[in-house]
């Protein structure tokens, strides 16, 4: 899959912007602040209907603007695909594809899978468990719209037992369906994400090796109270204990992702390189785990590089470079820098330049 062209009108600071890209690198140089991140995320929002950093829509339209536009031309090997997204204050999210606005925006996830690396995964480290749970939902969902649903139906049901648990209603039939549902549900979501756990882990170590090439030793384990026991039973033993708490202790929404660095947790131990590498090699796991549902992912790489010595940086630049990956987006504000690694990989690529929201090619000859 490629994305041949992209438009974005009021999108953050970006006025207007419009760009076609190399079917390889991109690479999109500026200072701190001049949008270089807005335009990344416009193109993960083209893929998953929201911003990568969880902004809320009423804060993606730019200041003083009723609206903001994004569209996307795509290639998936000579069969176009065009997306087009909306988004009005006060209203609902407009999301077409090839002229035809979607039922339900869920109906879109998986069509154009992404994997975006950014400063902001170190919340998968940092913060609770919450995070690390997302990041693997996101993982799956774009390869199993059976996956997708159960989450839905789970969410769904946990929030009106909730509610009944808050309220203190002693409704004990309808307590009884909305756990039947969180039983149902939850099993197959656990079962899911175990076994994409499982998957991960062997390409998680090898491109930790690529990057890193030392003997540092790292892992992932995913924990849940599913492995005691079944879901029904502890909803069911824990039911007056809830109803003190005012919410559902149990289940998969409690679920986390173990990270571990030579056998301790990295974020206890874990210096800001290391913790940087970790991630990156958790990001290409995740791409390739992707890759196998028979679409190259795009991958966008955004202010990587930072707290990473040159040796780790010219690896993951070589590494992505590599035929198995598909096109891919790079921000930096170090121009000259990354451009001379560019030039040892021989590769297609095509240099922007941002500033104050509005993105500029870089001409053949000032490459």
């Amino acid at each position: 899959m490629i994305l041949k062209k992209l438009s974005v009108l009021n999108y953050k600071n970006i006025i207007q912007a419009e760009a076609d890209f190399s079917p390889k690198i991109n690479c999109f140089f500026g200072n701190n602040g001049m949008g270089k991140t807005n335009f990344m995320d416009a193109i993960y929002y083209l893929s998953f209907c929201k911003s990568h950093l969880n902004t809320p829509d009423s804060q993606i339209i730019r200041n003083g603007e009723d609206m903001c536009v994004l569209q996307g031309l795509y290639d998936f090997d000579g069969r176009e695909e065009e997306l087009f997204c909306a988004i009005r204050k006060k209203q609902r999210k407009l999301f077409k594809r090839n002229k035809k606005e979607y039922g339900k925006l869920s109906e879109h996830i998986g069509l154009l899978p992404l994997v975006m690396i950014s400063p902001a995964d170190a919340d998968l480290i940092q913060e609770g468990s919450d995070e690390r749970r997302r990041f693997l939902d996101l993982i799956i969902s774009q390869q199993d719209k059976n996956y997708l649903h159960s989450l839905i139906q789970y969410n769904k049901a946990l929030l009106q037992r909730n509610i009944l648990l808050k309220e203190q209603n002693r409704d004990y039939s309808l307590l009884d369906v909305l756990e039947m549902q969180l039983q149902m549900y939850g099993e197959m979501i656990y079962s899911k994400r175990k076994q994409t756990v499982d998957e991960l882990i062997p390409l998680f170590n090898r491109y930790h090796q690529q990057i890193c090439c030392s003997s540092e030793d790292v892992g992932l384990r995913y924990l849940s109270q599913l492995e005691e026991e079944s879901l029904e039973v502890r909803l069911k033993t824990n039911r007056e204990r809830d109803y003190i708490l005012g919410y559902t202790s149990s289940g998969i929404h409690k679920d986390d992702l173990e990270m571990t660095l030579n056998g301790a947790l990295i974020r206890r131990i874990g210096s800001q390189g290391q913790r940087k590498s970790f991630l990156i090699a958790l990001k290409l796991a995740q791409f390739s785990f992707l890759k196998q549902s028979g679409t190259i992912p795009l991958l966008l790489l955004d202010d990587i590089f930072d707290k990473l010595d040159a040796q780790r940086v010219a690896q993951i630049i070589r590494l992505v470079g590599d035929a198995q990956f598909g096109q891919i987006f790079i921000t930096d504000t170090n121009r000259k820098y990354l451009d001379e690694i560019l030039m040892t990989i021989n590769q297609d690529y095509a240099l922007f330049e941002v500033e104050q929201g509005r993105i500029t090619p870089m001409k053949s000859e000032e490459r």
